[in-house]
C-alpha cells in the first residue's frame, strides 16, 4: 500500500484515484476549490466530471494540504497551462525526494516547455516523470482494459508501473520522458484536425490519411528534440493518437468536429466545462516545431482555423494541394 496525493480533481485525476485507491492505496485527490472539494468529501462522487462513479474506500478528497512528508507518490492531474501557477502555490511544501507523476498532456504556450519540465523549474523534485498513452477517465474509472506507459529514470518508472498496474490497467516503462511528452501534446492537435475533417463529412480516407500524416510530423519533432523514433510506434505514440481520434469521450475531437459544423473555436470553448488541451497546445507546438526548422503542416493549418478563423475547407485544400513529394 502507497500513500498517493493527487493534485486536481478533473475527470483523470478523479479517475486515476479510483484506480489507485480500488487496487488498495490510500489516495488523497486534492481540488483547489474549497467548496467543492467539501461537497466531494460529503457526496463522494464528482458530479462535474465523473457523474456515474462512486469514489471507493481510500479514496479522500480535500482541500488542505499538510503533512506532505507521508506520500510515497505526487500525481500532478493539472491541466498544463495552470501547473505552473499551482505548484508554485504548493512548492515549499514539497520534499525534494516526493516523485512527483504528470498525467498533463500539453506545452505552455508561453515557455514551449512540457509539463515535467514546467514542475522542475517550480519545484526542488528530485524525480519527475509522467504516465501517458490511449487512457479515457471515463473508461479507466468504469475498470475496461487500458494500457499506457510510465517515463523518466527507469527505476522510478519501473516503480510507478508496478503500483499503478491491475488486473484492468497495464503499464510499460520507458526512459524516453521527452518522446513520451511530445505524443501526449501533439496527438491532441492532430485529433483537433481529425475532427474538423468529421465535421466537415470529408469521410473516411481523409480521416486515415490525416492521421498517418500527423504521425509523420510528430515523428519529425520528436527527432529534432532527441526523442527515440521506436516511442512513436508505441502506446504514447500511435496508441494515444488512434484513441484522441477515434474515441467519443474525446474533446479535441469534438472540438474539432464543431469547428467543421460551422460553430465558431471561441465559442466552442466557452461552453465547454472541461479543458480543451489541444486548443492551447496548437501556438506553443507550432513555436517548438518552427524553433527546430521542422515543417508541421497540419499543424500550421489547425492554428490557421482556431486563432486566425481561415475557412476549413481552405485548410483542407492547402494541405491536399501541397508539392509532391516521397512519403
Amino acid at each position: 500500500m502507497a500513500e498517493v496525493l493527487i493534485i486536481g480533481a478533473g475527470s483523470w485525476g478523479t479517475a486515476f484515484g479510483v484506480l489507485l485507491a480500488g487496487a488498495g492505496n490510500r489516495v488523497t485527490l486534492y481540488e483547489r476549490l474549497p467548496d467543492y472539494a467539501a461537497e466531494l468529501a460529503k457526496t463522494r462522487v464528482n458530479r462535474i466530471f465523473l457523474p456515474d462513479i462512486s469514489f471507493p474506500e481510500g479514496l479522500e478528497a480535500t482541500n488542505e494540504l499538510d503533512g506532505l512528508e507521508r506520500f510515497d507518490w505526487c500525481i500532478s492531474a493539472v491541466p498544463t497551462r495552470f501547473i505552473r501557477s499551482e505548484f508554485t502555490q504548493l512548492a515549499d511544501r514539497l520534499p525534494p525526494e516526493l516523485p512527483i507523476v504528470s498525467l498533463s498532456k500539453g506545452i505552455e504556450q508561453e515557455t514551449v516547455k512540457f509539463p515535467t519540465q514546467i514542475l522542475g523549474e517550480v519545484t526542488s523534485s528530485k524525480h519527475l516523470l509522467c504516465l501517458s498513452g490511449p487512457s479515457h477517465a471515463e473508461e479507466v474509472a468504469r475498470g475496461m482494459p487500458a494500457v499506457v506507459v510510465s517515463a523518466g529514470d527507469e527505476t522510478r518508472a519501473q516503480a510507478l508501473a508496478e503500483l499503478v498496474s491491475t488486473p484492468t490497467f497495464r503499464v510499460y516503462y520507458s526512459t524516453d520522458l521527452a518522446g513520451v511528452e511530445l505524443s501526449g501534446a501533439a496527438k491532441n492537435v492532430v485529433a483537433i484536425a481529425a475532427g474538423i475533417v468529421d465535421g466537415l463529412k470529408l469521410g473516411d480516407n481523409a480521416k486515415a490519411a490525416l492521421i498517418a500524416r500527423g504521425l509523420a510530423e510528430i515523428v519529425r519533432l520528436g527527432v529534432a528534440i532527441g526523442a527515440e523514433e521506436r516511442t512513436f510506434s508505441g502506446l504514447s505514440g500511435i496508441g494515444d493518437l488512434y484513441t484522441t481520434c477515434a474515441s467519443s469521450h474525446g474533446r479535441n475531437l469534438n472540438f474539432g468536429r464543431r469547428i467543421g459544423g460551422g460553430e465558431k473555436p471561441e465559442a466552442i470553448i466557452a461552453s465547454m466545462e472541461m479543458v480543451v488541451e489541444g486548443y492551447n497546445t496548437a501556438k506553443a507546438l507550432r513555436e517548438l516545431a518552427r524553433q527546430k526548422g521542422v515543417e508541421m503542416p497540419i499543424c500550421e493549418e489547425v492554428c490557421n482555423v482556431i486563432y486566425d478563423h481561415a475557412d476549413p475547407r481552405t485548410a483542407v485544400t492547402r494541405l491536399m494541394t501541397r508539392s509532391i513529394k516521397a512519403e
